[in-house]
């Protein structure tokens, strides 16, 4: 649940002659992830890909899907399909694919068209106001004719007088057309630069600028009705095709991936070495597999039997092992959120199941609307019933966004919010009329013992219970819980840097590099708390607060010995860094922030859309009632997604860069096994 996939060390070594036969059966495991070769030695280098005609035919067809992959918005909308299939539907596929291949280059080349012509009629209009053929601008010999653009065609006149002998010129607005003896080419080039003239390259041709524009005009539409017919035939293909050109590009991928893998293997003239990874729970099929086929074989789990640091690394020449997830199937859409920061490094804590959790619940702390919930709820519902959802990140994507709305309604309910209205009797605009006051004021029996209670008055929360008014009554206690829930998360994430820590470089290292963060974090949040609930002065000797100068030693240490500061930079930089551990606890106040900012957008949008929308009702104004409809309609559309954006933006930071930064290494490699994850394709080829 919280570690990746424990992983086992393989190496084989067998004749060349069985190096096809290997790598296939290697591929039809699906799940040995091989390293590439890079320690050349004398007579061992890395090998060919394997030439064949079905070698050449899998490349060039799978090309050609990944031209029309990049053209074309597909989804797999029939699910898995057995590999024997798959290759029997690829074989099949290429006249189809052929097909659009044909369609996408007749749009490209109506688009090609299109532009050219659109250039054209630029320059035929530029040159409309002249009325001349073209074939009378161009084809003389002995004779040079200028046209070009100017805001001063006015002036022509008096800048060519000195030349009205040795020119022809025609100056209509906008336009100055020169005809000229070549010895005079000179003198007219700088009688248009006087005019800040623009030379206009003139097009070849015959006609009048006016009917060449008209005519490209009509060959742009002629252009764009053909780019629309292939567009239409390429969309329809799509629709019948997609999901085969999914399956069909997995397949090739496969196919491509056996015969392109001797690149990665260590070969000499008679045999071949592979290295590579296989989940440990796949040795024994591995190697049932393999054993038969190859002259040597050794699968051993990885043990990580040394507690440098990266610096200190001795055996910094062996690669890490690759990262595969483990987790359950409610978790396993939020490994989409944990691979943004990254894979966790092998061997080190793995949040994804922790985040699954602590994500939606900040976001709809943060949110805090049963509405606004309830709309993203509904949002992500329609998302799913979309083809792209069949995908696994669309599906898992959606799946986040769900459990957010479920999340950000559970919180609206405490909050007694929906889209802005109070639920039980306080609110302004709903009031005594609310249908749920009896339900609300027996919550608010129900949980009043808290307020009550010895813990409620030692944290400070002598307005926490439901209905929980954020805004307003209870803001005191919002922002306590805000300070809270970061306190808590933050020693959580330290305590999981110590464990790994402890695994990587022993218990004396992690004392000093997370425990003294440890010290200063539990000893700074006591000693904070006292001195709010009085107990002590904000500079006063505490207990809690020694253990903030310990840690703050500690913490100098670890710089200087642990992390290669020195002494003097530990001595420095300790101190200063302490100050970050403030600066991060403290941003969870955003959370209490932003989650009041949006209470008061939705209430503004009550105040003046719906209340004055009841009033005009109430007065008799029925004209005014669709503006403030409209008004109140268009505040609560930006306030949703205002509440999709921000608080997603928000909570995302505080967990990727506040809590994750305290223990996550996200240098993991992603575990590829040869032939690639099956998501579309399943069983042997």
């Amino acid at each position: 649940m919280f570690s990746t996939v424990p992983m086992s060390r393989m190496t084989l070594a067998a004749p060349v002659d069985a190096m096809a036969d290997i790598v296939r059966a290697c591929s039809d495991l699906g799940c040995v992830h091989i390293e590439d070769y890079t320690q050349f030695e004398e007579g061992i280098g890395v090998g060919r890909a394997i030439q064949s005609d079905d070698a050449d035919k899998v490349s060039a067809l799978l090309l050609k899907v990944r031209a029309v992959r990049s053209q074309v918005s597909v989804f797999n909308a029939k699910g898995p399909m057995a590999a024997s299939s798959a290759k029997s539907m690829s074989q099949d596929i290429e006249e189809e694919v052929d097909k659009a291949l044909g369609y996408i280059e007749a749009i490209r080349e109506s688009e090609s068209e299109i532009a050219s012509l659109e250039d054209q009629v630029r320059v035929f209009e530029k040159l409309a106001p002249l009325n001349i053929s073209l074939d009378l601008l161009t084809g003389y010999s002995g004779v040079e004719v200028y046209v070009a653009e100017t805001a001063n065609s006015s002036k022509a006149a008096k800048v060519f007088a000195d030349l009205k002998n040795d020119v022809e010129f025609l100056a209509p607005a906008g336009l100055v057309a020169v005809a000229c003896a070549p010895n005079k080419a000179a003198e007219v080039q700088m009688a248009l630069a006087e005019l800040n003239a623009k030379v206009i390259q003139l097009p070849s041709g015959e006609g009048k600028p006016a009917q060449r524009a008209s005519d490209a005009r009509k060959g742009i539409e002629d252009a764009q009705s053909s780019m629309e017919s292939n567009q239409k035939k390429l969309d329809k293909w799509a629709t019948e095709h997609g999901s085969d050109l999914v399956i069909a590009e997995e397949y090739l991928q496969r196919e491509d991936a056996i015969f392109t893998s001797p690149t990665s293997l260590a070969v000499s003239n008679q045999a071949f070495a592979l290295d590579a990874w296989v989940p440990t729970e796949n040795e024994s099929k591995a190697r049932s597999k393999l054993k038969s086929m190859v002259s040597h074989l050794e699968i051993e789990g990885h043990v990580d039997d040394h507690h440098h640091h990266d610096g200190h690394d001795d055996h910094h020449a062996e690669p890490e092992p690759p990262i595969a997830y483990q987790n359950g199937s409610a978790a396993e859409p939020f490994e989409l959120v944990v691979d943004l920061v990254g894979r966790p490094k092998y061997g080190t804590f793995e949040p994804t199941t922790m985040i699954m959790i602590t994500l939606p619940l900040l976001y709809g702390l943060i949110l805090g609307d049963f509405g606004y919930g309830f709309v993203i709820v509904l949002l992500a519902l329609w998302l799913r019933s979309l083809p792209f959802a069949k995908e696994p990140m669309g599906k898992n994507a959606t799946t986040v966004l769900l459990w957010m709305g479920i999340w950000c309604m559970i919180w609206g309910f405490l909050f007694a919010e929906g889209f802005g209205f109070i639920w039980d009797g306080t609110g302004k605009i709903m009031g005594d009329a609310s249908p749920l006051i009896p339900f609300y004021d027996w919550t608010y029996d129900l949980t009043s013992g808290f307020k009550k209670s010895d813990i409620a008055d030692a944290l400070g929360l002598g307005h926490t219970y439901v209905p929980f008014h954020r805004a307003d009554s209870a803001l005191t206690d919002y922002v306590l819980v805000s300070i809270y829930v970061g306190a808590l998360h933050l020693l959580v994430g330290y305590i999981i840097g110590f464990v790994n820590v402890a695994k990587g470089h022993g218990l004396v290292a992690a004392f000093f590099e997370k425990g003294s963060w440890m010290f200063i974090l539990i000893g700074g949040f006591l000693h904070i708390y006292g001195f709010m609930s009085g107990s002590n002065e904000l500079i006063e000797g505490t207990l809690p607060g020694y253990a903030v100068l310990a840690g703050i030693v500690l913490l100098i240490i670890a710089l200087a010995t642990f992390e290669g500061f020195g002494w003097a930079g530990g001595i420095i930089m300790g101190p200063i860094e302490t100050f970050g551990l403030l600066a991060n606890t403290l941003s969870y106040l955003r959370s209490m922030a932003v989650g009041v900012a949006g209470v008061k957008i939705a209430d503004i949008s009550n105040d003046m859309g719906f209340a004055s929308m009841r009033d005009a009702i109430s007065a008799g104004d029925f004209a005014l009632v669709p503006v403030f409809f409209l008004l109140w309609i268009g505040i609560q559309v930006f306030a949703i997604a205002l509440g999709l954006l921000s608080p997603t933006i928000h909570a995302a930071r505080l967990h990727f860069v506040e809590w994750m930064g305290k223990f996550y290494d996200g240098s993991g490699r992603v575990f590829s096994p040869l032939g690639g994850q099956p998501l579309h394709v399943e069983g042997d080829a």
